[in-house]
């Protein structure tokens, strides 16, 4: 279960660290520049540490779907970026990947 926190960890981190580095506007700006960074770095740190008990595939495949489709929806709600229908449909198919792959038997490593 802790390695399911650390992804969930991973997961936060990387939501929040892209939200900086747009608002780092190309590293011109120094505060959200470095608020990237640093929670880019605690982001693949927990992944890491999610890794030793989590399998690889399905672990990314949660940290990339999970994230992608957050950073979609923040950018919408947040950034004003569009989200038209063949996009949510496309983040729903990621969606259901990350559910198949979990759901497709013995996903979990041994310890």
């Amino acid at each position: 279960m802790t390695a399911y926190l650390f992804l969930v960890l991973a997961i936060l981190g990387e939501i929040i660290a892209t939200n900086f580095l747009k608002a780092s506007e190309g590293f011109t700006r120094p505060a959200p520049t470095l608020a990237s960074l640093t929670l880019y770095a605690l982001a693949f740190y927990s992944l890491s540490l999610s890794l030793r008990h989590v399998p690889l595939g399905v672990a990314y495949a949660i940290w990339s779907g999970v994230g992608t489709a957050a950073t979609a929806w923040i950018g919408y709600m947040l950034w004003n970026e569009s989200l038209k229908a063949p996009q949510l449909v496309g983040l729903l198919l990621i969606v259901g990947g990350v559910l198949m792959l979990n759901l497709g038997g013995t996903t979990h490593a041994t310890e």
